[in-house]
Order: structure tokens, then sequence, then C-alpha cells
């Protein structure tokens, strides 16, 4: 086991190991650069995992604690839990469906497509997809992304079977079991997916790619990576002429440990990330680092987000293989006659009974409600995600108020839909439960968005610093050696799920980094 001295200041630090910061830490090691990548949470296994959902919340997901304002409907119902993300090596891959989208041509340049909409502050990203095209490539490749590479697609389960009928009768073209980051044959060293149903709960075949069981003990088999699990970074120093020289972090015992660097990269995500930054103020920095804009924390993202669920009259067991092997891509177009500008993905969702009665309508109780209980073997689901607008006033903060357990101020997130959001929730509730009459349900409920989703912006990426907080490579405008390397640098956030866009960025961000060492431009 690799381990480099604290006073090594020649390390990169990677502060969070999961999409981003556990893809970085593989592609830096690569290349030859050292790298302490410190993580939060525990290290979990395959063998660890639990098929429980209860259980598994407890075991992987980030539970220290945080705030919540605004007028949004998770506010309401899990004030408490405005998101869940995870806490333990690997991150969030540990919990994701796996579902791998390369963003359209027209949602890296939201602002010249979508024109001025009003009460949103969009921006075009810094990139182009023409840009990203060889490093999506590089992605699916490494994440064994289903449907590329000649990899077939996965099978599909009675609640795809019943999605693919639907929207063959709605007329939808662009229907099929998905480009997943799931091995739908042995690859790379993995099994074959075994349709365990479990994919929320940490896949124990290792089918599913996590950054916990290839990226990182890639690293580690090159001996230049320093794994630090249990090491909750409390902070981000500098020198008097503003460049970063470390992290301060609680290792597993509560003791502070002080580890220099040339590089900090922090990939925390979008709650986390600005937390930090905010944290770690100082007389050179008064609002944070690389907060020259005042950028740091706004422009908070999270899709637009909900559910669909339909009961049928014969047995569809949604719970039985994997989890989201199944969408309808046609409404992710841009279509502003619809009534509202960006558009949504249409993707097979089942929750186990604990969660699906914990989340089909929060407090409810009644026929309604017992009712799609009692037939919960003969019900089939879908998650709405879309393009949602970025909002300066949707934003993560410092609560002074509320401190966490090393007596720091905690993340308040603070979101409010802005009327696109609630007009694309509009007419994609409407389109499913279309889809699902279409082939015979004979009941549908519309569910609100759940805490767990994909947290983005904050850290956004710009080419004019006053409008962002990262450039293009994700390197903080204010400050040469420290990075962003999370969904945080999204200048908005596309229809896709996010996790291969920020892998494809990592990928990308690691060359940057190795080429400006060398260099010696940081």
């Amino acid at each position: 086991m690799t381990r480099f001295d604290l006073d090594d200041d020649s390390v990169v630090v990677i502060v969070g190991s999961g999409a981003g910061g556990g893809t970085l830490a593989n592609e830096l090691t690569q290349k030859g650069l050292k790298v302490v990548l410190l993580e939060a949470g525990k290290q979990q296994s395959t063998a660890a995992f639990v098929n429980d959902e209860w259980a598994s919340f407890s075991q992987l997901a980030w539970l220290d604690k945080r705030t919540t304002s605004g007028s949004w409907q998770v506010a309401k119902d899990f004030p408490n839990l405005p998101a869940w993300v995870c806490k333990t090596v690997g991150g969030t891959t540990t919990h994701w469906a796996g579902a791998s989208l390369r963003f359209q041509e027209h949602e890296f340049r939201a602002r010249s497509t979508y024109g001025d909409v009003q009460g949103a502050n969009l921006l075009d990203w810094p990139l182009t997809l023409a840009e990203m095209e060889p490093f999506y490539a590089r992605a699916e490749s490494k994440m064994g992304v289903t449907r590329t590479n000649g990899i077939p697609g996965l099978p599909g389960n009675n609640n795809f079977k019943v999605m693919y009928a639907g929207a063959q009768k709605l007329g939808y073209k662009e229907c099929h079991t998905g480009r997943i980051a799931i091995n739908s044959r042995p690859r790379d060293g993995r099994p074959s997916c075994l349709q365990l149903g479990f994919c929320f709960q940490g896949c124990k075949s290792g089918a599913k790619w996590s950054t916990l069981y290839t990226e990182i003990p890639k690293a580690e088999a090159t001996g230049r990576l320093d794994l630090r699990p249990e090491s909750h970074v409390l902070s981000i120093e500098h020198n008097g002429a503003g460049k970063i020289t470390g992290v301060v972090y609680a290792d597993a015992g509560g003791a502070h440990q002080r580890q220099k660097a040339r590089v900090v990269a922090v990939a925390g995500n979008s709650i986390e990330t600005p937390r930090l930054l905010l944290n770690s103020a100082s007389s050179t920095f008064p609002d944070g680092l690389a907060n020259s804009s005042g950028m740091v924390g706004r422009h908070y993202m999270r899709h637009m987000t909900g559910s669909v669920y339909a009961i049928f009259e014969k047995p569809v067991h949604m719970y039985r293989g994997t989890t989201m092997a199944g969408i309808v891509m046609d409404e992710a177009r841009f279509e502003p006659s619809r009534g509202f500008a960006g558009g949504y993905e249409m993707e097979t969702i089942s929750l186990g009974l604990p969660f699906f009665a914990a989340f089909l309508k929060p407090g409810a109780w009644g026929a309604d409600f017992t009712h799609f209980m009692d037939n919960y073997t003969q019900i089939a689901g879908m998650w709405l995600v879309g393009e949602d607008m970025p909002r300066d006033t949707n934003r993560v903060t410092l609560n002074a108020d509320v401190k966490d357990q090393y007596g720091l101020p905690v993340a308040n997130v603070h979101y409010d839909d802005h009327p696109n959001d609630i007009a694309m929730r509009g007419h994609a509730f409407a389109q499913g439960e279309r889809l699902y009459r279409a082939v015979g349900a004979t009941k549908t409920m519309r569910t609100p968005p759940y805490p767990s989703t994909h947290n983005l912006g904050t850290c956004r990426m710009s080419d004019d610093p006053k409008l962002g907080v990262v450039n293009k490579h994700g390197q903080t405008h204010d400050i040469a050696n420290l990075f962003i390397s999370d969904g945080s640098q999204f200048t908005t956030s596309a229809a896709e799920n996010p996790t291969m866009t920020i892998v494809t960025l990592a990928i990308r961000q690691s060359q940057y980094i190795a080429e400006a060492i060398s260099k010696q431009e940081v």
C-alpha cells in the first residue's frame, strides 16, 4: 500500500473518489504523477454491499447535516435530505444506475440556442461537442458503455417491455435498453449483469462500472496512488501569493492532518465542493476560494425530475432486472413549441417496497396510496429527467447557525423551480401517462421529485472569469493550481444523466494537469 509523506509537496491531492475524483486519480497516476486521494467515507466492497434498501442507505449515503430552503417540493418532503449522494470510496458511482449518455450539440450552446430565458442565467459552455467527442469515446470504452464499441445492449426486463410497447403506440422512435455502464457480457475482468435488481445498493457482482473497483485499483497498481478513506477535508490552504499549498483533513480518529500539495482538485459533488471552497475563506480570499466572481455556490441545478407509475391487470415485477435499462430519448430534442426550452428523457425505474412507500407520495395515506401499495407487483415505473434552468438564486451557501461534527458551517441548499421546469414536468407527466394508458394501464400516479437526483453547477465553467468559477479545463480562474473535477463544473445541465460527462471531463482534465505540471505552469 503506497503512502506519501504529509510534507511531500509534489503530489496532486484529489478530494473525493467518485466519477470525477476516482477517474482523475487513475488517469494522473497512469501518466506518472503521484496522487493522494482523500475520501470522507469508508471503503466498502462488492462483498460488503447489502441487497437491502434501508441497510444500504445507511451504509453508503452522505448523512452529515445539511439544511435546505426554497419553494421546491423536496424542501417540504425531505428537509434534512436535499440530495441523496454517497459518502464512501467510489462516491455515488456505487449508487448510480449506470445510464451513460452524451450531451447533444445544442446543449453545449444553450444560451445561443434557447435565447434569453427570463429568470434563468443561461450561458454557453466554453466547450463544444466536437472538442468533447474524442474524450467521450475514451470514457465509453473505459466504462464499457453498452451500444458503443460493439458492446450489445442489456436485455429488457418486464418494466422495459411495457415502456417499449407504449413507446411504439405513441410513435416514439428512440426506445431501447439504453447506453449503460453495466456489463452485458464479461469485460475488463468483471462479469456480466446478473439482473439482481439492486443497482442502487451497490453492485454485488461488479458488473456496473464504479471507481471503487475499476479506476481506483488500477491507480493503486501503479504504486503512485495513496488512497485515504475516512479523511474528511476541512479546508484548503494557500501561501501569501495565493497559491494552494495543501489541505487540512480530519482522519478516521478525528485528528487533523495537513497534506501538502502541488495541485489540489476538488471532486466532492456540487454541494460539498462549494461548501469546501467557502469554508476555506481567508484574509486573501475573504469570500472563499476561487470566488472573486461571487459565483461559487450559485446556479445549483438538479435536473427536472418526477416519476410516473402505472398499474396493470397482470404482474410486471418492475424490480426484477437492471433498474434503468430502458429509455425513450425522443423528447430530449429542442422543440420550444412544446412550451419549454430544452428536453427530457424517460427512463425505467423501480424502487423496492420500503423506498416505494416513502417516495410514491410522501406523507400520503388513503385509498389511492394503499391501492398502489397493494398492487406493487403489477406496477411499471419511469423516471423523468430533463434540463434544469440555471438560476443564480438557486445556490449552496453556508449555514452559520448549524455546524457539522467538525464545527464547520453546513451547506444550505436553496432551490426554486423555474417556470420552464414546471412546464417541462407537466408535459413529461402527461406523456408518461399517455404511454402507459396506451398499453392498458388501469391507473397512473405522478410522483414528485425525489431527493435522489443529479447535483450540478455551483462552480460553473465560463470563458469570462466574471461569469463563472473555472475555465474549460476545470481550472479555477483565480488560482492556477486549484481545479474542480466534478459536476460542479457544468455550465448547464442538459437533459442527459451526467456521470459519463463528468468522467469525460476528468479524462480531459488529467491531460491538461499533466501538461501544466510538466511545463512548470502549476
